[in-house]
């Protein structure tokens, strides 16, 4: 079997043409009906509508308590604040995770906004796609200061993606 590109490098007749080396790798197209990429400002806006839900539906469990420690040597009481943030965080993980991998890539902020979360390749986010999506957020807001940079990274990116998009190869289009 001959190859396909002689010594030369110009492709034989009837053989494809090689593409160019060092070219990076581009996810395929969309199509021309392909939806648009969502506004950073919509975006925004749906992520403070589904915290607003969040925090709703945590209040019950994320509440502020006091426990009492006695000092047993000195007899002193205490009050020590408790507040149930990691409660909370559970509460908007699986709200995301879940929402994003079974309503159609969409949370409720989403849905009013009219957006939705899917793969680059522009298919429905998959369960394990949305887990990993929503785990390197959840990540990176609990590493000091990084959901700043996590979220901010949409201002930059030519294809609106934060950092936890990237992660998990979705992007956020018009629905």
């Amino acid at each position: 079997m001959e190859p396909p590109f002689p010594p030369g490098g110009e492709p034989r007749p009837g053989r494809p043409e090689r593409p160019e080396p060092g070219t990076p790798w581009e996810p395929p197209p969309l199509g021309p009906a392909a939806p648009s990429l969502a506004g950073r400002w919509r975006r925004l806006f749906a992520g403070v509508f589904d915290v607003v839900v969040i925090a709703i539906i945590s209040s019950p469990i994320v509440w502020t308590s006091w426990r009492i420690v006695t000092e047993p040597e000195t007899g002193t009481v205490t009050l020590v604040d408790v507040t149930h943030t990691y409660l909370a965080s559970v509460v908007g993980f699986l709200y995301f995770w879940l929402f994003h991998a079974y309503w159609n890539g969409q949370t409720p902020g989403k849905k009013i906004f009219g957006m939705r979360v899917v793969r680059e390749s522009g298919e429905r986010v998959g369960v394990g796609q949305a887990a990993i999506r929503q785990l390197t957020e959840v990540v990176l807001a609990w590493l000091c200061c990084l959901w700043i940079l996590d979220l901010g990274w949409i201002v930059f990116d030519g294809r609106k993606q934060a950092l936890h998009d990237k992660a998990a190869g979705t992007l956020v289009v018009d629905a």
